[in-house]
């Protein structure tokens, strides 16, 4: 059955429900079936349908092998629910649904969601976009040179040398500035992470995934900068810290059994303490990625493709940092225990049916992730995002140095930088402006023939030069020039032959006068010799 990898955008979860409806209607096999003396045309059994569907969601790229056949069967129930499927007797709604052989069958009607239509930006209720950072023209260019720079951007030149047209000293020019305040720092930390996120997810607009109104600069900052020695998100205010007994029992489970041997031990203690940590993250208000970054993460899912590991990785470390701080400290602790525990081969058996691993992904995936309204996919879709977040909790939930140096670097920019303009005062009256860096720089594009012209030249360029090397090189033998010119000749003729007319390129040996310093002085006649 052909199934395709639902892309980031708008409302994907319920893009992901008709891809399951279609290929669950479109696949699972139907016959005939005999029950109480009747016979039932085009139907099939719970069990059956459970198996199908099993093996579709194991391997379906949106969802994954961490499926499991209880996940299976819950699906199905809501299946029933919606009208996807209804019993033989056309039953469904307030039925339910149990892994045995009672029949059930399509109806004729269709049970796809209506996909929204993305509300228009003058419609009453929608979300205007906060102006960014990066739009105030008054903070970036002047009107004297805002022309110049939209018609082209030089390759490799200073921008301050861009927009200073003449060769007045600088000392005879009026320097403008303009100082950043902490609202500016803000919105730069904002607003190259989000350029950064939107590029990575190939969205045409974060507003199709994010709701930027609950993107705090604060937040990203906090996240990046105060951290421990192990990459930990530390807290100003230890109330929103979790409790000590907490992160005592998660130090026991990840370090079992070299934690403390003072606790007491009993047979089945460590599946207390187990049961303690999920009880607490269980009763937390809201999942660990908060409600408000809910369709975000979902649609990060679309990432976890085998070819698309790396970019996963970059788009959840993105991600991960608009999160609260105290969110942030909960995921990374939590993630780090979930991974030791799983790699443990000491930690006893902490379920007597499910294997470790299993039991951490399906004990903890409700707990980082949820909708505010429960969505019919939210089980999968977060047993599929924790399994992930926890085999590379290291490379996700550590700071993005590469994003860290481009937000420091223009920041110092905007900070030092100052362009000498003569007689010209900012847009809009007030204080002196500057014109910062341009955080991108893009090559000129050249055709292939340029391309094989510049190559060309470039390496006969350098094997001139090696060969100028070879005829003045005073360190070398005149045993091993020869040798040599003779080895360059051999693979170079046309160049050789341009260098030293004089050979005719066969036999002939270059002659190569001596470098005077290596004239021996003859020695005296005397006698006694």
């Amino acid at each position: 059955m052909s199934s395709h990898v639902i892309t980031p955008g708008p409302y994907r979860a319920t893009k992901l429900w008709n891809e399951v409806t279609r290929l669950f209607r479109a696949g699972m096999p139907i016959r005939k079936h005999r029950q109480n003396f009747r016979h039932h045309a085009a139907c099939f059994t719970a069990s059956a349908s459970v198996d199908w569907m099993h093996q579709l969601l194991r391997s379906n790229n949106n969802f994954g092998p961490d499926v499991t056949r209880q996940q299976t069967v819950q699906l199905l129930k809501k299946f029933l629910k919606n009208h996807v499927i209804e019993d033989v007797k056309g039953r469904w709604g307030t039925e339910d649904l149990e892994d045995n052989n009672t029949l059930y069958r399509f109806p004729s009607t269709s049970p796809l969601k209506p996909i929204p239509c993305p509300a228009s930006a003058s419609a009453p209720g929608s979300i205007k976009k906060k102006p960014s950072f990066r739009d105030k023209e008054s903070f970036f260019r002047f009107r004297s040179i805002k022309k110049q720079l939209e018609n082209e951007t030089q390759e490799n030149v200073d921008p301050a040398l861009q927009a200073g047209g003449e060769n007045e000293p600088i000392g005879e020019q009026q320097v403008l500035r303009r100082e950043l305040t902490v609202d500016d720092e803000q919105e730069i930390w904002r607003d190259i992470t989000l350029t950064h996120l939107q590029r990575i997810l190939g969205v045409g607009s974060l507003d199709e995934v994010l709701d930027q109104r609950y993107v705090n600069p604060q937040n990203i900052i906090h996240n990046m900068t105060k951290v421990n020695k192990h990459g930990v998100v530390t807290l100003d205010d230890k109330t929103n810290d979790l409790p000590h007994w907490v992160l005592s029992a998660m130090k026991s489970l990840a370090n079992w059994p070299k934690y403390d041997s003072a606790q007491p031990s009993y047979p089945g203690f460590e599946r207390d303490v187990f049961k303690t940590v999920s009880d607490y993250f269980y009763s937390l208000p809201q999942p660990v990625l908060t409600y408000e970054l809910y369709e975000l993460f979902i649609n990060v899912l679309g990432l976890l493709q085998p070819q698309c590991e790396r970019v996963a990785i970059e788009a959840l470390q993105l991600c991960t940092l608009l999160l609260p701080p105290n969110c942030r400290r909960k995921l990374q602790l939590l993630m780090r225990m979930m991974s030791r525990i799983s790699q443990n081969v000491d930690m006893p058996r902490l379920h007597p049916a499910i294997g470790t691993r299993t039991l951490m992904v399906h004990t903890f995936s409700g707990c980082v992730l949820g909708s505010a309204e429960e969505c019919d996919l939210d089980e999968l879709l977060a047993t599929r995002l924790v399994s992930f977040l926890m085999d590379h909790q290291h490379s996700i939930l550590s700071v993005p140095e590469y994003l860290l140096s481009a937000i420091n670097d223009h920041i110092q920019y905007l900070r030092t930088v100052q362009i000498p303009i003569d007689g010209v005062s900012s847009v809009d009256g007030g204080n002196p402006v500057c014109l910062p860096m341009p955080m991108y720089a893009f090559c000129r594009q050249i055709s292939g023939a340029e391309f094989e012209q510049q190559k060309l030249a470039s390496s006969q360029k350098a094997m001139e030069e090696l060969l100028e090397m070879l005829l003045t090189d005073q360190n070398i033998s005149e045993k091993d020039r020869r040798k040599k010119l003779k080895q360059f000749q051999k693979q170079y003729p046309d160049i050789y032959s341009r260098r030293l007319p004089s050979s005719d390129g066969t036999n002939d040996k270059p002659k190569i006068k001596p470098p005077l310093l290596n004239i021996k002085k003859t020695k005296a006649f005397s006698i006694r010799n």
